[in-house]
């Protein structure tokens, strides 16, 4: 079936949605701590803490998000965190004291949190198997673009030196996400079809037990929290601090990695999405993983290699530069996944509980990454190796729990494969 003018319509909205909030996160979280520590003169310690507050709301936040997102639908849910996240924004550039600014970036952040699972959700329910691949490409692309340049644009209004500037920029982020508001309020949410062969469909009791049941989502977590556990929660703490202690690179030369990264997902996501879209979603997850584990073979040479300068920040920037590669080859793959696990009525119980395995990771990530990479630089390089390695491992066995369509949703186009695809039972086949 293709994708009605409805549907179209509602999608061009949300892919609005989800480079606003991006724009909005890169606005202003680069420069979070200059502003808590510095320009409030509230120390680093409260910066720190202030940091903290924002995966901790999400954690909080997050269980909650997806059975609102099952009772009330994904458009209410959204709405209402971006209200929570537009006062967090407002409250946290008028906040003078540690309490105050605590408690608005607790907001803050708990907003940003949830709109991912609801914005996902969104997306779900405006595509199609056959386009929902494509659909969660751009939203990649979308806030990879929204990031950077909400970070280039932020870092040329504030000045450390103004307390007003600052003020100017979480005001302009909160009349951001209210303006989203109106966006996303004139959304139109259509039903759209779901795949055969999800297990459990049929049922919406925004359950836990039943998510947990579902033996294919729990082996799909478990991978999630792998994936970005040894990639994102690595970039900006334990690669970056392993770069400038093993490797010896200046901050130029971290920036021009950070800034390779996303010009290889800007530039390979959509040419690598039609690749990705005609191969078994587990497969490109295992190749994900190969890729990675190049690049972490890349930062050892790097920092602890007998090359030049030169060869090491080459060899840096290329890690940056391979995991941006990965990056657009999972956009396409994870998220739509996630979908065609849940049971009709439950995606946004999916998405919330995919969402909550990814902050414990981003979470966790910097806490065990950070010290490794700043002062075990052989056996940094080589835990991240084996995860990245356990990445094939974990996604080769995952495809053995997924049907062929959930495997392969182009099948879905063929009305005798996809019935031949599960038993009448609803398991899944093996794959050779």
């Amino acid at each position: 079936m293709n994708v009605t003018r409805a549907m179209g319509a509602a999608m061009r909205r949300i892919h609005v949605g989800n480079a606003l909030s991006a724009f909005g996160l890169g606005f202003t979280v680069p420069y979070l701590y200059v502003y808590v520590a510095q320009v409030r003169g509230l120390g680093a310690m409260t910066a720190g803490l202030v940091l903290a507050v924002f995966a901790v709301a999400a954690l909080v936040v997050l269980p909650f998000a997806g059975r609102a997102i099952v009772r009330r639908g994904p458009l209410p849910v959204l709405l209402a965190a971006l209200v929570t996240a537009a006062l967090g924004a407002l409250s946290l550039g008028l906040a003078g004291s540690a309490a105050s600014v605590l408690l608005a970036a607790a907001a803050l952040g708990a907003g940003q949190a949830v709109m991912q699972p609801a914005l996902a959700t969104m997306i779900v329910d405006c595509s199609t198997a056959e386009t929902r691949s494509r659909a969660f490409a751009m939203q990649f692309f979308l806030q990879n673009l929204g990031l950077g340049v909400g970070g280039l644009i932020g870092g040329h209004l504030v000045d450390a030196t103004s307390v007003s500037s600052f003020t100017l920029l979480f005001a302009i982020e909160a009349a951001m996400f209210l303006l989203l508001v109106v966006v996303m309020s004139t959304v139109r949410m259509p039903q759209a079809p779901r795949i055969e062969g999800a297990p459990g469909a049929g049922s919406a009791k925004g359950s836990w037990k039943q998510l947990l049941g579902n033996r294919a989502m729990v082996q799909l977590c478990v991978l999630g929290f792998v994936l970005f556990f040894a990639c994102y929660g690595q970039f900006e703490s334990g690669l970056a601090a392993y770069g400038v202690e093993a490797a010896g690179v200046s901050t130029s030369a971290l920036g021009t990695a950070l800034a390779a990264n996303t010009a290889v997902i800007v530039v390979a996501q959509f040419v690598v999405l039609k690749f990705v879209e005609r191969q078994r979603r587990s497969r490109v997850i295992a190749a994900v993983g190969l890729i990675w584990a190049v690049a972490w073979v890349a930062a050892g040479y790097a920092g602890l290699g007998h090359g030049s300068q030169e060869m090491a920040v080459a060899a840096f920037v290329s890690t940056y530069a391979l995991f941006g590669l990965g990056e657009a080859m999972l956009s396409p793959t994870v998220a739509p996944l996630v979908a065609d696990l849940a049971p009709e009525g439950m995606a946004g119980q999916y998405n919330s509980a995919f969402a909550l395995v990814k902050q414990l990771a981003l979470a966790v990530g910097p806490a065990v990454g950070g010290p490794m990479g700043a002062s075990l630089h052989g056996p940094y390089i080589v835990t991240f190796l084996v995860f990245s390695l356990g990445i094939m491992v974990l996604a080769l066995r995952l495809g053995r729990r997924l049907t062929d369509v959930q495997d392969q949703p182009w099948l879905a186009k063929s009305r005798v494969v996809a019935e031949g695809a599960v038993s009448p039972t609803g398991r899944p086949r093996a794959h050779a």
